[in-house]
């Protein structure tokens, strides 16, 4: 099924358990596809710049999936603590792409991309970007360190208690960039997170994983992206990221915070054109 939405059409593709997960497309599906995978508590609007790209839409195919639970996605009972699940729902998204793709990950959209990568290798995958993302969650592990914005919205961010939830996303939202964003995107961001349920919001911190061997394992050129100013996940995680992948490339933004792909649009997008370069040059 496809819905027009702007610029862009809206498909339901069928995850695990049969959950349908929105999927946004733009561009040439002739082209090389370029997935995208948000993060928590968030959704596919999130790369509307990418999206509003001349250049990318002309190269590429874009998607970019609203994870279950999130955005027009269904929100099923369970399956957010478990890395078979992501993987088989960011399988079902490479499936609709059609074509090895490459897969970016934004905070802990990186962390789905680690679960498939863990459960079914690098397979489809053409590249990998990572964005202000962790790999691991959980305490003790390096690579999923929480910023001092994120941790000093715990637990409130869960709360079911409008009263209390509200000004925690918002302070959260505000934290998001160094620089302050426009005010109609904030808004936007927060509406996105209110729009998950509490008990989701809550269901995506309930697990424990490391993923050191599982980044050892990657066999695809990636790219790490971070902000040096990132307030909601540790820049500490782009090194430990980098320094566990094989041959990866660090990309520092300077005076960036958690949204390099809103904050420094051009610059970003560039990444994502050398990367796709190189995934291609790699292919053939």
């Amino acid at each position: 099924m496809a819905e027009d939405v702007g610029a862009a059409l809206i498909h339901t593709v069928a995850g695990a358990g049969g959950a349908g997960l929105a999927v946004r497309t733009a561009g040439d599906p002739a082209r090389r596809p370029i997935v995208f995978v948000h993060g928590w508590a968030q959704s596919s609007r999130c790369w509307a710049a990418q999206f509003a790209d001349p250049g990318l839409l002309a190269a590429h195919h874009l998607i970019a999936v609203d994870l279950r639970g999130h955005g027009e996605s269904d929100v099923p009972t369970g399956g957010y603590d478990q890395a078979a699940v992501w993987a088989e729902d960011l399988a079902a998204v490479l499936a609709f792409a059609g074509a090895p793709a490459l897969v970016v990950g934004w905070s802990y959209g990186g962390l789905v991309i680690t679960d498939y990568v863990r459960e079914r290798g690098c397979a489809d995958l053409a590249g990998i970007v990572l964005v202000g993302a962790i790999t691991e969650i959980g305490k003790g592990h390096p690579g999923g360190q929480p910023g001092p914005a994120m941790l000093a919205g715990l637990p409130a961010l869960f709360a079911e208690d409008p009263g209390v939830a509200i000004p925690a996303v918002a302070s959260l939202t505000v934290a998001m960039t160094a620089e302050p964003a426009p005010g109609t995107l904030t808004q936007a961001w927060m509406g996105d997170t209110l729009r998950v349920p509490p008990a989701v919001r809550k269901a995506l911190f309930r697990r424990d994983v490391g993923s050191g061997d599982v980044l050892a394992a990657i066999t695809v050129p990636t790219t790490v992206v971070h902000g040096t100013q990132d307030a909601v996940v540790d820049p500490a995680g782009a090194e430990y990221a980098a320094g566990k992948i094989p041959g990866a490339t660090l990309r520092w933004f300077p005076g960036v915070g958690h949204a390099p792909f809103s904050e420094r649009v051009d610059e970003f997008n560039g990444v994502l054109r050398e990367a796709a370069r190189v995934a291609e040059g790699r292919k053939g």
